[in-house]
């Protein structure tokens, strides 16, 4: 069996290059190999730019795959072009959409996939809906063999999943936890979140590649474990041996003062959701995800600071936090109180 992975050192998509090569697949990775060091041993790379179609095409030349996946198309025209440079030449074509795509707010905290898309805050997320819609056309009128994929919060060994960080990613954050330093979450930190281990992620994946059942399908794949995010912070704390400093602010009040946060937290953050994952596991008989965030947290937290070039400081965001968290407090402390 022969995959074309576009991207597939993210993520996500490192874990499922990994284990498709593991399970015998012959995988080849088009991307522009700014990342061979997450190449699994035994993928083949083309070194390509895929928005440099006349290329990409010269280097696909006579090539016919079983499954082709796309790890880095957002926009309904990077998908357009998927369908033009695939179609007839591959099995089984995977898009990979967004758990924020479902409707915000959420008329039910019970997600399956069948709950409606729709999500005024990020454009991001509308712009995976608008993917999904063109890709369903494409199945219907054309027979495009394509199979829609919607990830929630998924982690791996780079990064630690957490509610609000800056521009450079999590790291200040987690190291600000490690210090005892306060830390901002958004809202109470009671509504419930998924976090996704991808090692999981990639064995329903796979189970979905060559899956004759799986084309003009939509699955969406995360673990069953749902955690507050003040628990989420919490595992962070206990990996360090500390108990985090949470400094509760409104999600409303964030999205106001921080560019950008609104989408990723009133459009997907600060929504309670609980997901049904029976179809996955219908699809993939067996699949259940095995790393509870606890364990996982501290994996990756170990293998962080075990590598100097993923500890990066972010000391504007940092300034930020200091700053808000003094307004903040100082404002608190002197509200009127109801004797």
């Amino acid at each position: 069996m022969k995959a074309l992975f576009i991207g597939g050192t993210g993520t996500i998509s490192t874990a499922i290059s990994a284990l498709c090569v593991r399970e015998g697949w012959e995988l080849y990775l088009l991307n522009r190999g700014n990342h061979k060091e997450d190449m699994p041993e035994g993928a083949h790379a083309i070194i390509a730019d895929i928005n440099d179609l006349a290329d990409v095409e010269a280097k696909l030349t006579g090539m016919t795959f079983d499954a082709v996946a796309d790890f880095i198309a957002f926009t309904p025209a990077q998908v357009q072009r998927d369908v033009k440079l695939f179609g007839g030449k591959t099995a089984q074509y995977f898009f990979i959409s967004s758990a924020s795509a479902y409707q915000k707010p959420l008329s039910s905290p019970f997600v399956t996939e069948s709950t409606p898309l729709s999500n005024p805050f990020w454009q991001y997320s509308r712009d995976k809906i608008a993917c999904e819609e063109m890709l369903a056309h494409e199945y219907r009128e054309h027979g495009f063999p394509m199979t829609i994929i919607r990830p929630s919060h998924t982690y791996g060994d780079r990064g630690v999943p957490i509610a609000l960080h800056g521009k450079k990613g999590s790291f200040s954050v987690v190291d600000r936890i490690r210090r005892g330093e306060k830390v901002i979450v958004p809202g109470d930190g009671l509504s419930l979140w998924t976090l996704t281990h991808n090692s999981d992620f990639a064995r329903a994946f796979c189970g979905l590649m060559g899956n004759l059942h799986a084309v003009g399908e939509t699955y969406q794949i995360m673990g069953d474990e749902s955690l507050t995010w003040n628990q989420v912070y919490g595992a962070i704390g206990a990996a360090f041996g500390v108990k985090p400093r949470l400094v509760h602010i409104a999600s409303e009040t964030l999205a106001t003062l921080a560019d950008g946060v609104e989408g990723e937290l009133i459009g997907d953050k600060s929504n309670s959701v609980l997901f049904d994952n029976a179809k996955i596991k219908r699809a993939v008989p067996g699949f259940a995800a095995t790393v509870r965030f606890d364990q996982g947290v501290r994996h990756t937290i170990e293998y962080i600071y075990r590598h100097p070039e993923l500890q990066v400081p972010d000391p504007a965001f940092e300034a930020w936090t200091d700053k808000l968290i003094e307004a903040y407090e100082g404002l608190a402390a002197n509200l009127p109180r109801l004797a």
